[in-house]
C-alpha cells in the first residue's frame, strides 16, 4: 500500500493505514432509564499511519519528520492532498498532521516504528455545514416590550408608560 502527501511518498515499510469517524452524541435521557440520544455531528476522520523505517534509511526518517513540521502561511500546519486506499474509501481528500509523531527503536529489526495520525480538514460535511443558511436571531427587548421590538419609547425622554404614577414619582424617603 502506498501513501502520498501532495505528490510525496512516504517511505518506510509494512505501511498500515486505519481510518476512523468519530460520531458524536449526547445522552438526554437526564436521571432515567430512557436511552435517547442526541446526534451532535460528524467529528474529522482520522488515519492513523504506521511504518517501520530502518536506521540505514535515515533520509526517509527527516523527509518524514519535514513534511510533519511543513506549515503554511501564518505558521498553520500544512494541508496535505492525500492519495491513499483506505483514504479514498472513507472519503478523506486533505489532511494536516494532528496528535504528533513518535518513532521508537527496535534493536532486533535495526528500524524506527513509527506511528503518527492525521486528521482529515475540509471535509465534506465541513463544507455542507458552512453552506447551510444560520438561524436569524431576532433582537430581545426588555421586560415589557414583546421580542423583535426595539425597547424604545416612542422619543419619549425616558417617561416610561409602564410605570405607574406611584413608581415615576417617588424618590427616597427622607
Amino acid at each position: 500500500m502506498t501513501l502520498l502527501l501532495d505528490g510525496h511518498k512516504v517511505q518506510g515499510k509494512n505501511l498500515k493505514v486505519t481510518a476512523n469517524l468519530r460520531i458524536e452524541s449526547g445522552d438526554m435521557s437526564g436521571q432515567t432509564s430512557n436511552t435517547d440520544k442526541a446526534h451532535k455531528g460528524f467529528k474529522p476522520k482520522m488515519l492513523t499511519v504506521s511504518l517501520m523505517i530502518p536506521f540505514v534509511d535515515r533520509t526517509q526518517m527527516t523527509d518524514l519528520m519535514r513534511l510533519a513540521e511543513s506549515t503554511a502561511g501564518g505558521g498553520q500546519l500544512h494541508l496535505y492532498r492525500v492519495v491513499n486506499d483506505t483514504a479514498a474509501a472513507f472519503g478523506v481528500r486533505q489532511v494536516e498532521f494532528a496528535k504528533g509523531i513518535g518513532a521508537g527503536e527496535d534493536d532486533s529489526l535495526r528500524a524506527w516504528l513509527v506511528q503518527f495520525t492525521l486528521s482529515e480538514r475540509e471535509s465534506n460535511p465541513e463544507k455542507v455545514e458552512g453552506r447551510r443558511a444560520g438561524y436569524k436571531v431576532s433582537a430581545q427587548g426588555g421586560l415589557d416590550s414583546a421580542v423583535g421590538e426595539s425597547g424604545e419609547g416612542s422619543g419619549s425622554s425616558g417617561d416610561n408608560p409602564a410605570l405607574s404614577g406611584f413608581e415615576k414619582g417617588v424618590g427616597p424617603c427622607g
